[in-house]
């Protein structure tokens, strides 16, 4: 293991977070779908993306893999704020609910993930992806579960 991965390990959750956003590191998702996490306090975030035609589907709008995958980092994510540095989670349950399609004319989305509660075992969290406008295009309630390292 790198040392910047030992250091990460002894981390908080928010504190790994807060890194990540200042040193603008993306997580292999992130980089793949290109997002990127603007905004993080503890049990909220905030990734902001552009989708292109790289995530389209063949009805020529985009997949609601994409809407989905921000929406599960958003919730995740927002719960990742939340954690002590011996503590991580897993998502359990997305349920995404579809508002309006996107294309790559859309322009840039936020996803805004919330905790809603979180006890020792469960946490539930919100998410909404929105446009510049504040339009809705999906939203997104997670249940994950939270464990010990």
């Amino acid at each position: 293991m790198s040392q910047s991965n030992t250091a990460m390990k002894a981390m908080t959750g928010l504190e790994t977070l807060q890194m990540m956003m200042e040193k603008d590191l993306r997580a292999g998702i992130g980089q793949t779908m290109d997002f990127t996490l603007v905004e993080v306090e503890r049990g909220r975030v905030v990734f902001e993306g552009s989708p292109s035609e790289k995530v389209y589907n063949p009805i020529g709008t985009v997949h609601g893999g994409y809407a989905a995958t921000l929406l599960d980092s958003a919730c995740g994510c927002a719960v990742h704020s939340n954690l002590e540095a011996d503590q991580a989670y897993t998502t359990a349950e997305l349920k995404v609910a579809y508002h309006k399609a996107m294309t790559r004319d859309t322009g840039p989305v936020r996803a805004e993930g919330k905790i809603i509660t979180m006890g020792r075992r469960l946490a539930f969290a919100e998410a909404r992806l929105t446009d510049s406008e504040g339009r809705l295009y999906a939203s997104a309630t997670s249940t994950l579960l939270v464990m010990q390292r």
